[in-house]
């Protein structure tokens, strides 16, 4: 069986000069954007007491974006408001004057003429930017990589985007996207990950999720948690990495929580550049094919990397097992505690988490990170069963890998 493999982070540090961007205020301003739309509404913050118990642990928070504006996955909130920022600088507007309302009426929309947004998803971030252009009464345009399952590109076609699956993987998919939106005279990508020359709109991107990591902070305080002591976050390219460490950098500064960033290990870029140690990104090729779709990314986001460098722990990778694993603990928790449907590409910190505790294997991870009984850990379920069918397979029926 494939071993869990990490390495803890021993990279040249930078000026950090993208860790401002993600400020609890700039955050603060972003959920105030979210608060207008009429699906919004705080997502749960598990408390797995029985759990945290089991494994040795003070607590366990487990961040539920299943419940998210009905699409069953945290990504909306990134497409969303880079859109919206998007428009507010086409329209010489500040977001603030941009609340749903004003965003979809007629009005705007005569205004700004049509738009037509291109982008490139292993699922949950094209929904979202379809599910917002929508309501917006854009077109879209959505390029899907080799392996995406029917059921998630039906999710996106339902969206009345044009969509379609590729014979290329991920990161090729966004080049695809990337060239038509610039040979597009009314086109622009909304892409979840950064590269030289394109970095405003993923920058909005992850400061969107910021309404996440505020809302997660939040439910801390009200349950009695002063601060995290451990965060798990899973990793595509880093862009939601990169936005959990960026807002809880900046929230604790002077006594920042361990982050670790875990991926899928047939993608695992981030770990591969970090097993590096000279500070240079390592890119990851080839189809990529993991139970973990929505981590299948082989390029890591510059912006990302320059937080993660500066401020992360532990890079992890993991086999498809750690997920399945993830998937089944969550689905059925120790008794008393509320279980959690979480997706392939959600619940692969669980599986890591109750591997470094249970699993003498990983004696020394565990000690490296300084897990015991008064760790206070964070973990961000970003998935439910987006694809209901392969949920089942796993959690029923014991798949463990493609």
């Amino acid at each position: 069986m494939e071993q869990i493999k990490w390495v803890a982070n021993t990279l040249p540090k930078t000026e950090d000069k993208n860790l401002a961007y993600l400020s609890p205020d700039i955050s603060k301003k972003v959920r105030t954007f979210h608060e207008s739309f009429p699906q919004y509404n705080r997502t749960p913050l598990a408390k797995l007491d029985h759990m945290a118990e089991y494994l040795g642990l003070k607590n366990v928070f487990v961040k539920d974006e299943s419940y998210r504006f009905g699409l069953n996955a945290f990504k909306v909130l990134g497409g969303s408001y880079a859109i919206a920022k998007y428009i507010a600088q086409k329209t010489g507007k500040d977001v603030s004057d941009l609340p749903y309302s004003v965003l979809t009426s007629d009005e705007l929309k005569k205004e700004l003429g049509s738009i037509t947004f291109y982008t490139a998803t292993d699922g949950n971030h094209g929904r979202g930017v379809a599910w917002t252009c929508n309501r917006l009464h854009q077109p879209c345009v959505i390029h899907m990589p080799f392996g995406t399952t029917q059921t998630r590109l039906n999710h996106v076609l339902a969206e009345h985007a044009t969509a379609t699956i590729e014979e290329l993987n991920y990161d090729d998919c966004v080049r695809k996207a990337a060239a038509e939106a610039n040979d597009d005279p009314n086109g622009v990508i909304i892409q979840d990950t950064a590269w030289d020359g394109y970095e405003e709109i993923p920058t909005w991107i992850m400061q969107g999720y910021g309404t996440m990591a505020y809302e997660a902070d939040e439910q801390m305080e009200e349950y009695g948690c002063d601060r995290p002591t451990h965060i798990f976050v899973q990793a595509g390219v880093g862009s939601l990495a990169g936005a959990i460490q960026g807002y809880f950098a900046n929230r604790y500064k002077g006594n920042e929580p361990k982050v670790v960033v875990v991926e899928a290990s047939i993608a695992a870029c981030l770990f591969k550049s970090a097993s590096a140690g000279d500070g240079n990104v390592r890119f990851v090729d080839g189809e990529m094919l993991t139970l973990m779709n929505g981590l299948a990314c082989g390029e890591p986001s510059t912006i990302s990397w320059d937080i993660l460098r500066n401020h992360v722990h532990t890079f992890v990778s993991c086999p498809d097992w750690v997920t399945a694993k993830g998937m089944r603990l969550l689905a059925a928790p120790i008794k008393g505690d509320v279980p959690v449907t979480a997706g392939e590409s959600g619940a692969v910190t669980m599986g890591l988490l109750y591997n470094i505790m249970k699993n003498d294997d990983y004696k020394k991870l565990r000690e490296e990170l300084e897990l015991d009984a008064n760790s206070k850990v964070l973990m961000f379920v970003t998935e439910g069963d987006t694809d209901p069918d392969r949920y089942k397979s796993i959690v029923w029926d014991g798949e463990n890998s493609l």
